[in-house]
C-alpha cells in the first residue's frame, strides 16, 4: 500500500505541481489551508504533512501547531518561500522533521520524504 501524504499550500499552482512530482511513488492528498487540512487529518490516515508556512488565514505555524494536539506522530516538512530563518527555526523547534525552500527541485522533495519516511 502506498504512504499517503498530505500536502497543504494556498497556491493551486504548488499544489498540482507537488501531486505531479509524488504521484507515482506515493497517495498524495491536497488542502489549500490549514482549516482544510486539520479536517482530513482527523479524517484520513496520513502518513506524512508537507506543509506551507506562509498562507492566509491560519499560516503553517499555526497549523501545525492545531495538529500537535491529536497527530503527534505524523512527520511534517515546511515548505517556504520564505527566506526567514526565524520561520524555519520555529518549525524545527515545534518538531517538524525537515524543511524546503521553494522553489525546490522535484528530486530534492522526492529525497527528503525518503529519508524521512527511512527513519521511521
Amino acid at each position: 500500500m502506498k504512504k499517503r501524504i498530505l500536502v497543504v499550500d494556498d497556491d493551486t499552482m504548488n499544489l498540482s505541481r507537488t501531486k505531479i512530482i509524488l504521484g507515482k511513488e506515493y497517495d498524495v492528498l491536497l488542502a489549500d489551508s490549514g482549516i482544510e487540512a486539520l479536517v482530513k487529518l482527523r479524517g484520513e490516515k496520513v502518513d506524512m504533512v508537507l506543509l506551507d508556512i506562509d498562507m492566509p488565514g491560519m499560516n503553517g505555524i499555526e497549523t501545525f501547531k492545531r495538529m500537535k494536539e491529536f497527530a503527534t506522530d505524523i512527520p511534517v516538512i515546511f515548505l517556504t518561500a520564505s527566506g526567514l530563518e526565524e520561520d524555519v527555526h520555529n518549525a524545527i523547534k515545534l518538531g517538524a522533521v525537515n524543511y524546503l525552500k521553494k522553489p525546490f527541485r522535484p528530486q530534492d522533495l522526492i529525497q527528503r520524504i525518503t529519508q524521512e519516511f527511512e527513519k521511521a
